[in-house]
């Protein structure tokens, strides 16, 4: 949820024009250490890689494994991306350092989100849920994967050093960086009130 609020920030509307590049550059390279420590945690976390099916044969790569695992690659490369913002001053730097990597972070983002949507249906056995937690984090999840896609057409750069979209680039960054931060806060576990 921090890198999700930093990400969120950082590509706030009008903020990068108050505050300056740099400050929003800061806040998705903070952000980007935050994203790839929780999808460390969220890897450890999957279990196994494989599991023996009876319907198959040898044994298939957990969806939750993979899903954990492309979305780590994902936090990887979006933090070459925001280093790279960082320390890029030339339109080479910005195409290969930033960009680069930013698009195959968004790329990553997307096939995690879809195997979570395989994952959970296959779970759960079914496809939508609107009573359940979890299926409303892995679509808010997946709105935002998208999004994220989205911004990554945008920042686009072309030879001349011009950005595809700036628009596009900032506002999918801000409803991703929003929708991470919602899918992480619909699962946080309940507090109970316990008396001593």
């Amino acid at each position: 949820m921090v890198g999700s609020a930093l990400f969120a920030l950082g590509s706030a509307p009008g903020l990068a024009h108050l505050a300056g590049a740099g400050f929003a550059n800061g806040c998705y390279f903070v952000g980007a250490w935050f994203f790839t420590g929780a999808g460390f945690i969220q890897l450890v976390r999957s279990g196994t890689v494989a599991e023996l099916r009876s319907s198959a044969p040898g044994s298939v790569i957990r969806a939750e494994w993979l899903g954990a695992a492309t979305q780590s690659v994902g936090t990887i490369l979006f933090n070459v991306s925001t280093t790279g913002a960082l320390l890029a001053h030339t339109i080479w730097g910005d195409r290969h350092l930033v960009w680069t990597p930013d698009a195959g972070g968004s790329i990553a983002f997307l096939i995690s989100g879809a195997v979570a949507f395989a994952g959970y249906t296959r779970a759960t056995g079914r496809r939508w849920d609107a009573g359940d937690r979890n299926w409303w984090s892995v679509l808010i999840n997946w709105i935002g994967c998208v999004a994220f896609g989205v911004s990554a057409v945008g920042a686009f750069v072309t030879t001349g050093g011009v950005t595809a979209d700036a628009v596009a680039a900032t506002s999918g960054t801000f409803v991703g960086a929003i929708c991470f931060f919602l899918a992480s806060l619909v699962v946080l576990p309940e507090r109970h009130n316990v008396s001593r």
